[in-house]
């Protein structure tokens, strides 16, 4: 099988750029609008604390990194536990296991959260997201093995993995909506 491979790193590269966390696309979520989902996610390795309000306010996304990245804050106790994706979403928990097979951390939920608040809330963003079809979509960059590919394949592309979920997702909602004019 030959399967498409979309990578993307820099938000500056054009049409994928937009894949990264980095780019300032607003969203709403836990009741508060973010500038990017990036901001988002450095903040909740803080929640309930003044850093959250802190990197919250952060002027750029890479700003943020850079403050949810420093070992002086204390990063929250749970950030690396398991969650349950909970029974009631059913879809949710068999894509985890497809595209990831192995259990959810709260790291990656609450990525998951901001990449599904950016693509649900930005119609032109799920749009080219959907257009992907069954692409494997990676992070590439060498500074980063979790999240990315680390540059030679050898990473886990947690990112890419969670944007093929939400694309899934965001196709099972367009089949349904059409399926009830069936």
């Amino acid at each position: 099988m030959n399967q498409n491979v979309i990578k993307f790193y820099r938000q500056s590269e054009v049409p994928y750029g937009v894949f990264s966390n980095f780019p300032f696309r607003p969203i709403e979520l836990d009741g508060k609008t973010w500038n990017s989902s990036e901001i988002y996610f450095q903040a909740m390795k803080f929640a309930g604390t003044e850093h959250e309000d802190i990197i919250a306010e952060a002027a750029t996304s890479k700003l943020a990194a850079q403050m949810g990245r420093d070992r002086s804050r204390p990063l929250r106790p749970d950030w690396d536990e398991v969650v349950d994706l909970g029974t009631e979403d059913s879809r949710l928990q068999a894509l985890w296991e497809r595209y990831v097979n192995r259990p959810c951390l709260l790291k990656d939920y609450v990525m998951f959260k901001a990449v599904l608040a950016k693509f649900t809330q930005h119609e032109d963003l799920g749009a080219l997201l959907l257009a992907t079809e069954d692409a494997l979509i990676v992070e590439h960059t060498e500074v980063d093995s979790y999240w990315a590919d680390g540059g030679d394949g050898s990473g886990f592309n947690m990112l890419g993995r969670i944007l093929m979920i939400v694309r899934e997702l965001l196709d099972g909602e367009r089949q349904e909506k059409t399926c009830e004019h069936c």
